[in-house]
């Protein structure tokens, strides 16, 4: 049974930093994408960073340099860490897997989910 369990989320100032961590279990091998979706609310959930197992990234536009996403396969975790953030950044924010070897970022293509974890960034 595959297991996501976010950690890491909380409150921050608009400018501060915060890192989160996905750490998974039940995935058979390294072989699969790993990445960071965020929902706000009334929102669609969309891409924020994937890392594929060839250690390939993708960030979505929004993202401008600010986040880094980052695998320890030995530990099976998945950290990213994100700075300078801003109010638009508030949103639950969930970890996710697939057996792919692209760094694809739509939800879609994503077959295992975390329950996710809250950003809140305050002006």
């Amino acid at each position: 049974q595959v297991r996501l369990v976010e950690s890491g989320g909380g409150s921050v100032q608009s400018g501060g930093s915060l890192r989160l961590s996905c750490a998974t279990s039940g995935l058979t091998n390294n072989k699969y994408s790993v990445a960071w979706f965020r929902q706000a609310p009334g929102a669609d959930r969309e891409g924020v960073a994937v890392i594929a197992d060839d250690g390939s990234t993708r960030y979505g536009d929004f993202v401008e340099d600010r986040f880094i996403v980052s695998r320890d396969n030995d530990k099976r975790t998945l950290d990213l860490e994100m700075n300078t953030l801003k109010p638009e950044d508030t949103a639950m924010y969930y970890c996710a897997a697939t057996p792919a070897w692209l760094p694809l970022l739509h939800p879609s293509d994503y077959i295992y989910w975390g329950q996710g974890t809250q950003v809140t960034v305050s002006s």
